[in-house]
């Protein structure tokens, strides 16, 4: 049954393009299918040529994969959905979403466009495409013209004869070796690592490459590495950095290993997260602190921009410790980029825009958001630091302890949520004010309050969801008890909306 345009305009994630690709999980019927792919690739080729006013013909574009058990079938789509609008096309097989940009870059490969098939961190059943061309990665309005352009053509076959392989990972790999060997400048240039032990768990997605092609080849010993191997059904856990028992299986072959750092990439690799040797968890602020601090000397006075749930103690520790700017903005790793990349055109030094997530992007790497060049750059920051005798996590030994945090996700009821959700910010603000609380200048998303007194000391957020009928309120409190001071707050503030369900607050 061909594929409407309404569904196909449902296809669209912000800047991605995300379905059910498999059957498995009941009441998710697949929506992702390999008709959708085709049409969807064709559009891609069509954008691109006027983009880049080439005709199809002479567009060379890129289709890689991470490893989820849905990318063959897709794969075969798009690439035949290419070649039906008469582009050439470059099957890189399993690839990471950074290398696939790099395709763009690399003049061994030299594509106009590149297409990644992957859903990131999401369930087995999900896939998805993202797309670049030597700009990055496209933005949501470039999505939802292609989806629309995708709604008025239909699936077309051809040949797959002729598709040129290439094994693009060990060029992007090759990339990163030398950046590290540039970066430690050993007395043994070509292996900087040697006596560093590196645990590192790839959950089963596209980052096993990571220990194989650039760790182990550099002198790394990597014998406490995990789940390395490629298996779409992710059968020890999620790959993702954010969650729990991800972050849990890290940080124990990082302590069962005795390695003096551990690793965890997400099914893409486009983000990252790590622990220390003693198993401190080095993600959301303290991942932030860590890039922060490992730039801070080569861009003095830069500004960080991060996404708008981040903590006080990160802002004190970038601005006083570091010497550094905080800007908090928008959730979204492409708000957070494109925000880095505006200040930076208005001449504000900008060198990192990071996510909480994991999501992380240089300035210096072509504002791509790169799990694998993130840990390159903690590699570099981890030999140097021992050859002088030190730990890595001396770096941000300044950063004050998380002493308790939660969120809660609130429903709204009804239709219209996001012009109640906006009533319920306003009147939240209001309250705030008349209560006499801080509320926090500049603030991009949502309303954010800040505590420091003898009775609470933290803060809290209170915002809207990017794209479901949520209201997230996140808090943060810096002695015992400061918790649930603040969510008593929070209640008392928020009392009388009846559509928003209070029932999470307790």
């Amino acid at each position: 049954m061909s594929i409407t345009r309404q569904e196909m305009r449902r296809l669209q994630n912000g800047s991605d393009v995300r379905g059910v690709a498999v059957e498995g999980i009941e009441g998710q019927p697949v929506t992702l299918t390999g008709e959708a792919a085709n049409r969807i690739a064709q559009a891609f080729a069509r954008w691109l040529s006027a983009k880049t006013r080439k005709p199809a013909e002479d567009l060379r574009i890129s289709v890689g994969h991470d490893s989820r058990i849905s990318a063959p079938a897709l794969k075969a789509e798009v690439l035949g959905g290419l070649r039906a609008q008469k582009a050439a096309a470059l099957d890189c097989g399993l690839a990471s979403t950074p290398s696939m940009f790099m395709s763009v870059l690399f003049p061994e490969t030299a594509c106009d466009g590149a297409i990644m098939i992957t859903a990131s961190h999401l369930p087995f059943n999900r896939n998805g495409l993202k797309f670049f061309d030597a700009d990055g990665g496209l933005e949501h309005a470039d999505i939802t013209a292609l989806l629309e352009d995708a709604g008025g053509l239909d699936a077309a076959e051809a040949s797959l004869e002729g598709i040129e392989p290439v094994d693009l990972l060990s060029l992007y790999a090759a990339s990163l070796r030398k950046k590290i060997c540039d970066g430690v400048k050993a007395e043994d240039y070509a292996h900087p690592l040697a006596g560093l032990k590196i645990a590192v768990d790839a959950g089963n997605g596209a980052g096993g490459f990571f220990v194989e092609q650039v760790l182990k080849p550099l002198g790394a010993d990597t014998s406490g590495s995990r789940y390395l191997d490629p298996d779409g059904t992710f059968p020890n856990h999620i790959p993702n950095p954010e969650d729990k028992q991800a972050m849990e299986a890290v940080r124990q072959a990082t302590l069962e290993s005795h390695a003096d750092l551990g690793i965890i990439f997400d099914t893409d690799v486009d983000r990252m997260s790590a622990v220390l040797h003693d198993g401190s968890e080095v993600n959301r602020d303290a991942i932030i602190a860590m890039m922060a601090a490992i730039l801070a000397d080569e861009y003095p006075g830069g500004t960080v921009v991060t996404d708008s749930v981040t903590s006080d103690r990160l802002t004190r520790f970038l601005e006083e410790d570091l010497g550094m700017k905080h800007h908090r903005f928008k959730r979204g790793y492409k708000n957070v980029i494109n925000e880095s990349r505006r200040l930076n055109a208005e001449g504000i030094l900008s060198p990192l825009a990071i996510e909480t997530s994991g999501h992380g992007a240089l300035s210096e790497n072509y504002f791509l958001d790169d799990g694998a060049y993130l840990a390159v750059k903690l590699l570099i920051a981890a030999a140097n630091a021992r050859r002088q005798g030190k730990q890595v996590d001396s770096l941000i030994a300044g950063l004050p302890p998380l002493f308790e945090a939660r969120e809660y996700r609130m429903k709204i009821a009804g239709e219209g949520f996001q012009r109640y959700g906006q009533e319920v910010l306003e009147a939240f603000e209001t309250r705030a004010q008349e209560r006499g609380f801080q509320i926090a200048p500049n603030s991009y998303e949502g309303v954010r309050l800040s505590f420091d007194s003898e009775a609470v000391q933290g803060w809290m957020l209170l915002r809207m969801s990017l794209h479901d009928p949520l209201m997230p309120l996140n808090l943060e409190g810096r002695r015992e008890g400061d918790c649930a001071r603040l969510t008593g707050i929070a209640k008392e503030l928020l009392a009388g909306f009846d559509r928003l369900d209070l029932s999470p607050l307790g």
